[in-house]
């Protein structure tokens, strides 16, 4: 039995709210039970985001029983965070794609990010879906005073990996602001995330799919026979497992060493109803700017939010959220003056490959019957799209030209340069075993407020909740043993080599950690 909610954070009862974005304030969710007997399925899915959602809806029109876990509610992750632009113009551009992976592989790219828009046109068509999915132009524009090159070089790759009725044109289609030349990619798409996801789960249930909320799996095994167990005592014996939990929960090192985690900010603006042409805008700067504008309300009550994302840092590296708005904030008044308020305010997590492509398919070093998807690059609505639509495929038997530019265990030997420049960034995170703290002492910690502090030889993550109580866990990472830091914005410990992220009770919330910061006494 399912019953809506109107705002799923995914948090626990006892610990601080975080940010709410525009998706979690308008759209309800269904709201499943725990996981609390051993059942059997063809298919275990960990993770109900947009990529295990289409996997396993994709799997159960197929005839295929699957099972849906999720440690929090239907979208409480990085879905229910996205700005949710479904588009073929992609983030690491063309010709570096076609760089890195060769023109073959740039056309594989093209051709599978629009084959994921057409299919989520599809399946909104086929389950009559109320999410909003709207097809629109979107313009890729270079700052003011920035070289025009990049536009003629990505132009030219685009046209070369098939996608021929993209073009120049003078300017973006707003008033208030010359953004000088630009290019056009057609029949771009836009939706809500959540209210997509709701759509889907109906569906999956209607085709008999099984989806458990609240149940965190806690032990994943691949083998002849795979089995997935989870907190509540739950058990799924399957035949394949799918593993979306936007970072791999059950991959040590072989992922992680091969994508990085990005914290990315979001300010949702109130504007007049039509003010700004709707449409998805993206610039070209690094970190890049990225727009689109979503209708809150129905009738004459209804306004515009102008959606706008960027300044990107790595997961756990800052804390400096107010910063980080500070700049959205000038930077988009700057071009839309005539915004009322700034409503929303939210952050998500990127996972960044260093290739620029996601890894979907089988789970290096492992068995053949654990297929993982993860690896978003900023495209997570496509990406996840795609993971559904390829391992559909690969677990049914099916050959898919897609296979390889996706392969998890890929080698991008011009990429190599990126990996180095990760993974020494990685390194040097480890130096906080060692050095220092935040604060000399647990009463230095302002209410709703958290810190490191050093004690003896352990690094205690102490997180002081609003009745001035303290609540003390060990701040080594679960995952590969960094030191976690304080997330101001989202009330979080997040771990800066790979991206883990902890609660303010240390609860883990995001991979590839998948279990609790431990008391410091059991370190």
């Amino acid at each position: 039995m399912s019953k809506p909610i109107e705002t799923p954070t995914g948090r626990h009862e006892d610990e601080p709210a975080q940010t709410l974005s525009v998706w979690m304030d308008t759209g309800a969710i269904p709201l499943e039970t725990p996981l609390t007997e051993r059942v059997n399925a063809d298919v275990c899915i960990v993770g109900a985001g947009i990529a295990g959602m289409t996997t396993a809806y994709l799997l159960a029109r197929e005839g295929k029983s699957v099972v849906v876990l999720d440690d929090g509610p239907i979208g409480g992750g990085m879905t229910g965070r996205t700005t949710a632009h479904l588009v073929n113009a992609l983030d690491d551009r063309y010709f570096e794609l076609e760089r890195l992976h060769g023109e073959e592989g740039a056309r594989l790219a093209a051709e599978s990010h629009t084959a994921a828009i057409d299919k989520v046109e599809q399946i909104v068509d086929e389950e009559k879906i109320a999410c909003e999915f709207e097809r629109l132009d979107g313009y890729l524009f270079v700052p003011p005073r920035a070289a025009k090159k990049i536009l003629d070089d990505e132009l030219a790759a685009a046209h070369r990996a098939g996608l021929l009725d993209i073009e120049k044109v003078e300017r973006v289609p707003w008033d208030s602001f010359d953004t000088g030349p630009a290019l056009r990619f057609p029949r771009q798409a836009q939706f809500h995330p959540l209210k997509y996801l709701a759509g889907l789960a109906k569906a999956i249930k209607q085709k008999g799919g099984r989806i458990y909320t609240e149940s965190h799996a806690k032990e994943i095994e691949g083998g002849r026979k795979a089995r997935v167990e989870t907190n509540g005592g739950g058990v799924v014996n399957a035949e394949a497992v799918v593993i979306a939990t936007n970072s791999p929960v059950n991959d040590l090192i072989a992922i992680h060493t091969k994508q990085a985690g990005y914290q990315t900010f979001v300010i949702g603006a109130r504007i007049p109803r039509g003010s700004v042409k709707r449409g998805l805008y993206w610039d070209t700067p690094d970190p890049y700017h990225y727009i689109r504008i979503e209708t809150v309300g129905k009738g004459a009550a209804a306004y515009d939010v102008l959606i706008v994302g960027g300044e990107d840092h790595k997961t756990g590296q800052k804390d400096d959220a107010g910063k980080r708005f500070g700049a959205l904030e000038r930077w988009t008044r700057h071009r839309f003056p005539m915004i009322e308020s700034i409503d929303y305010r939210w952050s998500g997590e990127v996972m960044e490959p260093i290739d620029g492509l996601a890894f979907i398919g089988r789970n290096p070093m492992d068995s053949k019957n654990v297929f993982i998807a993860t690896g978003d690059s900023g495209n997570g609505m496509t990406h996840g799209t795609i993971a559904g639509m390829l391992l559909t495929e690969m677990i049914l038997g099916r050959k898919n030209d897609w296979e390889s530019i996706y392969d998890p265990s890929r080698i991008t030997l011009k990429a190599l340069g990126e990996f180095a420049k990760e993974n020494l960034n990685v390194a040097a995170q480890y130096k906080d075993l060692i050095f220092g703290a935040d604060v000399d002492s647990e009463s230095e910690i302002k209410a709703g407020s958290g810190a490191v502090i050093l004690r003896g030889l352990h690094k205690v993550a102490v997180y002081r909740d609003t009745d001035g109580a303290t609540h003390e866990r060990s701040a080594v990472c679960r995952h590969l043993g960094c030191i976690v830091n304080w997330n101001t914005l989202e009330n979080t410990w997040d771990c800066p080599c790979h991206g883990s992220r902890y609660d303010a009770l240390g609860h883990v919330v995001q991979g590839p950690a998948n279990s609790d910061l431990p008391p410091v006494e059991d370190e």
